[in-house]
């Protein structure tokens, strides 16, 4: 059809968003971005992404952009330390990156691939046919409606999409709450993780040279589900710590629950879900930003091969079937989180059982694995190679590349790291789909035994030849992720 104005309509611009069209655009494929707010935010939610998050922008060559980015080696889960270096190269993830920076770095990179982002622009309404799906909105020079192959909500956890496409939304209502501000001007004593004080908890974060961030959680204090004044936030931190931040200036306040939802699906006919629009929680971790980095990472590709034409069938039904139990995860262990965080005393020997598991190192790489992502895996077919399913790791190549820098074209990649030309000739099939790449590891490590790997767009292991390459097995992979050959 030619009335389309986009192949894909993504309505929200904050980072889930964003990189959505960014991938798409990688993809060729066309994307309009629309959000109702006329300039980006200048506050940020989140200061930082997970260890996962790190390696897909440095899969898509992004990471240069935010200049040095210091790590968090040591954690915690649900208040109990953790050190993340546990797993090799791993860490708590970015330290101090606040979030409108990270928005402002994808917006450029989406928008100089191409991507049609506007902004004013509220949804209010929402069709769909076999053909596509159209949306209703409110511009500042008056009503307009854009019409896409496929819509994706990515507009946050009061998604209008997921409202108008009548997806449910289970989960449990909040409990409690936690008020937070951004203060110039203080000279407190960090609480990086938090801090348990008498009646609840504190924590003090860096904001970089302008000031600090506060938040504080008063156990017995009533749900009022409303933004507080920032003499409020100061007088709840007075009680708790008797520390006066008044001497400071406000620059932001806000507020947020522990109410955890998560969309059933994330898919229906042609709209999809992505980042709060499919998933709430506290954020406890910094999970939340970075999983919808990561919902954007898997939908891309697999949206593209849709629209393309040229992928299997239900491969963009994986998107549900892989990110699904992925954020299920995050919300249970953030709910985890919660009790033993900001229980009261009654939970005290829970925590402290607790903190005995955490001294085994399976325990801490159990835990570490699964808040930053580095543990995913998904089902890939017949085989049992350890790494199989999992992410790519970051291995230097001969011919000075790396694992990493040959996703930066968010395509397919053949790593034949063995120089068998029988391989390379079935690959050479799927060539508009696939990448080649003959190289040998500098160093093996991580891909000790490997003769050759097949990875997706998104950096994890479809295929493992741990010896003679299979090429059977290879054809099959690569009919299951890319679609019939060429």
């Amino acid at each position: 059809m030619d009335n389309f104005h986009a192949d894909v309509i993504i309505v929200g611009a904050g980072p889930t968003g964003l990189m959505l069209a960014g991938e798409l655009r990688l993809q060729g494929v066309s994307a309009i971005v629309v959000d109702r707010l006329a300039e980006p935010m200048r506050q940020s939610r989140a200061l930082g992404f997970s260890a996962r998050t790190i390696e897909e922008f440095d899969q898509r060559g992004l990471l240069r952009f935010f200049g040095e980015v210091g790590v968090i080696p040591i954690g915690h889960f649900g208040g109990v330390p953790i050190d993340y270096r546990v797993i090799e190269g791993g860490s708590y993830g970015a330290r101090g990156v606040p979030q409108s920076r990270t928005e402002g770095i994808l917006a450029s990179w989406a928008g100089n691939l191409g991507a049609d982002v506007r902004r004013g622009h509220e949804v209010v309404g929402l069709t769909t046919d076999e053909d596509g799906a159209e949306v209703e909105v409110r511009t500042p020079d008056g009503p307009a409606r854009l019409r896409g192959r496929f819509v994706v909500g990515c507009d946050g956890g009061k998604s209008t999409i997921r409202k108008l496409a009548d997806i449910p939304f289970p989960g449990t209502d909040p409990v409690i709450e936690m008020w937070m501000a951004d203060v110039a001007g203080l000279q407190l004593r960090p609480r990086f993780s938090g801090e348990a004080v008498p009646g609840g908890m504190v924590m003090v974060l860096p904001l970089g040279p302008i000031g600090q961030r506060v938040a504080v959680y008063e156990r017995k204090a009533a749900l009022r589900l409303e933004q507080p004044t920032f003499e409020e936030v100061a007088a709840a931190f007075a009680r708790l710590t008797g520390e006066d931040i008044t001497v400071g200036q406000p620059m932001w306040v806000s507020w947020f629950t522990d109410a955890s939802r998560q969309a059933s699906e994330y898919r229906r006919g042609r709209v999809l879900l992505a980042g709060d629009a499919a998933h709430i929680h506290m954020p406890i971790g910094g999970q939340g930003m970075s999983a919808g980095i990561q919902d954007a990472v898997n939908l891309g590709w697999k949206l593209a091969a849709e629209i393309r034409g040229d992928g299997p069938a239900g491969l963009l039904d994986t998107y549900h079937t892989e990110r699904h139990p992925v954020a299920a995860r995050v919300v249970a262990n953030t709910l985890a989180q919660r009790i033993l965080y900001l229980s009261d005393d009654e939970m005290q020997p829970l925590r402290e059982v607790f903190a005995e598991l955490v001294s085994y190192e399976d325990v801490q790489r159990h835990l570490a694995g699964m808040v930053t992502g580095l543990d995913i895996r998904f089902d890939m077919g017949p085989g049992d190679h350890p790494l199989l399913g999992r992410r790519l790791p970051d291995v230097e190549l001969d011919g000075e590349t790396t694992t990493f820098q040959a996703l930066h074209p968010a395509r397919g990649v053949l790593f034949d790291l063995a120089g068998d030309p029988g391989l390379r000739e079935i690959a050479s099939a799927w060539a508009g789909r696939v990448d080649t790449v003959t190289a040998a590891p500098t160093e093996r490590g991580a891909l000790d035994g490997v003769s050759a790997l097949l990875a997706r767009p998104d950096g994890y292991i479809a295929w493992v030849s741990p010896a003679g390459p299979d090429a059977e097995d290879l054809g099959e992979a690569l009919r299951r992720w890319f679609g019939a050959p060429a």
